[in-house]
């Protein structure tokens, strides 16, 4: 019995487990869009930017005005690069995370397959031992009976 309990605590822990791995994995997924959110929004931003520096530099603009065109597009550019270095190390976060969930899940899917083994080896044992039981009471039953002299009154 308090094997039992043991192994059902140790299914416990491996389930809690398997739990906080989906959880990280969840959050590492949410992090990875909003990660690619906010590149997407860095991309609209510099084209909108671009368009908007295209419709304006038509009119004509100076040396000084385009400089600062070109120094603000680089460091939208260096963003967006700063972005996607972001989201590569999300995207491994979010392999790992999966790595994790797998593991843990195969990890429980033993874990309850053993519970089941040792819940069923448990079950044939208490079996056995009331069969054997059973077969004890009718043998003495039987010894009783055919030790009692048949009297009639």
């Amino acid at each position: 019995m308090a094997n039992e309990r043991q192994i059902e605590t140790v299914v416990e822990v491996a389930s809690m487990r398997r739990d906080d791995c989906l959880r990280a994995l969840g959050q590492a997924r949410q992090a990875l869009e909003q990660g690619q959110q906010q590149l997407a929004q860095l991309h609209s931003y510099a084209n909108e930017s671009q368009a908007r520096w295209n419709q304006r530099a038509s009119q004509g603009v100076t040396a000084q005005l385009l400089h600062h065109h070109r120094q603000f597009m680089a460091r939208i550019d260096e963003a967006a690069r700063f972005q996607d270095d972001v989201l590569k190390r999300l995207d491994a976060e979010v392999l790992r995370c999966e790595q994790r969930v797998h593991e843990a899940e195969r990890e429980l899917a033993a874990l309850n397959k053993f519970a089941e083994r040792k819940r069923q080896a448990s079950s044939h044992a208490a079996q056995r031992r009331d069969q054997k039981h059973n077969d004890e009471m009718a043998a003495n039953a039987h010894r009783r009976q055919a030790n009692t002299p048949n009297w009639r009154p």
